[in-house]
């Protein structure tokens, strides 16, 4: 099982239009409502690739009841949308080689959140249809209290001893304190399970300094840790504050693991437009996916590239397109760098 953490959970609702006009009032095409929040994104990627997964974070008033609802009659849906397959059949190089992917069955996702008595807050996603461009609108969290987060903790303990491994993703809600990742990551290093911590700003500073087992910032948010832009030099940086392994994603360019055991970069077969939203939740259920089953680095950050890149190709925040998938899967190029670079950021 793997267990995924969000504090600051969310009700994702995902607008179409067929252009986006700013001054002026728009017709939506169609709305779509999902679950979110981070790790709630990642936990619906890892339930399609066949992974038991349980969630926990807090959730409250209507707006939680409303994604508990949503929550509790997944996987409804269907990840093969004929309007993305077609985009991605239009980016990605006919040679690249035929791989098959078995079908997998939607595995269980069980509901651990604990409730709340703030109101859980709803994330909305513009896209426009023209251009494929997406505005994201993130309302505030609800407040925790010292007692809300007291019951969170005891209920992260008890979930780590069934866990394979756990995710702690995205923001706080205002009221948990800015060590809060900080303090999981030591239990579940206590406990003797793997974790990868998904947030930025102070609590990924925090966070890095209780030495989780990987890090997976954007180049935004590695720039802001560290203060470099330049990818190889940003990811020594965050291992030397004290994460085991960083896989910095870098948008159309794909990733850049740094990692005990090597250092690759990641590539999609081409650059893609859409909706970006959850894209990296996607690369996240791939990494945990591959660690739980043992793939090699290289096979694990072919698999979050892919899902990433078939997530910006979903028209829906958080999904992922299966046909495109399977078709960018074995484009997906990883290059080992040399010993030079490997030595410069061990």
């Amino acid at each position: 099982m793997i267990l995924t953490v969000t504090l600051n959970t969310a009700l994702d609702l995902t607008y179409g239009v067929p252009e986006l006009v700013p001054h002026a009032s728009h017709r939506v095409g169609d709305v779509a409502e999902r679950p979110g929040g981070k790790g709630l994104n990642v936990a619906r990627v890892l339930s399609a690739l066949g992974q038991a997964t349980v969630v926990t974070g807090f959730a409250g008033g209507s707006t939680g009841a409303a994604l508990r609802e949503l929550l509790a009659h997944l996987p409804p849906r269907d990840t093969t949308g004929t309007d993305t397959r077609a985009a991605a059949a239009t980016v990605i190089p006919a040679a690249t080689p035929a791989t098959v992917i078995p079908a997998v069955t939607p595995a269980p996702i069980t509901d651990a959140l604990v409730t709340i008595a703030g109101n859980t807050r709803r994330t909305i996603a513009v896209v426009d249809r023209a251009t494929g461009d997406t505005t994201q609108l993130n309302e505030p969290g609800p407040l925790v209290t010292a007692d809300e987060w007291a019951a969170l903790l005891g209920r992260y303990e008890e979930l780590l001893t069934g866990a394979d491994a756990v995710a702690l993703c995205g923001s706080l809600p205002p009221g948990i304190h800015v060590g809060a990742y900080a303090e999981l990551v030591r239990l579940a290093r206590a406990a003797g399970v793997p974790v990868l911590l998904d947030t930025s700003g102070e609590p990924l500073r925090r966070g890095i300094a209780a030495r989780p087992d990987l890090i997976k910032p954007n180049a935004e948010e590695l720039a802001q840790l560290t203060g470099s832009r330049e990818p190889l030099r940003a990811t020594r940086d965050a291992r030397r504050r004290g994460a085991h392994g960083v896989i910095a994603s870098l948008g159309p360019d794909g990733m850049l693991a740094v990692t005990p055991d090597g250092v690759w970069r990641a590539s999609p077969p081409a650059e893609v437009r859409g909706n970006p939203t959850g894209a990296g939740d996607s690369a996240v259920a791939g990494l945990l996916s591959g660690l739980v089953e043992g793939l090699s680095w290289p096979d694990r950050l072919r698999r979050a590239v892919a899902l990433s890149t078939a997530t910006v190709l979903s028209p829906t925040a958080g999904d992922f397109d299966r046909a495109a998938y399977e078709e960018l899967l074995p484009g997906v190029g990883v290059e080992e760098h040399t010993a030079a670079a490997r030595e410069a950021v061990g």
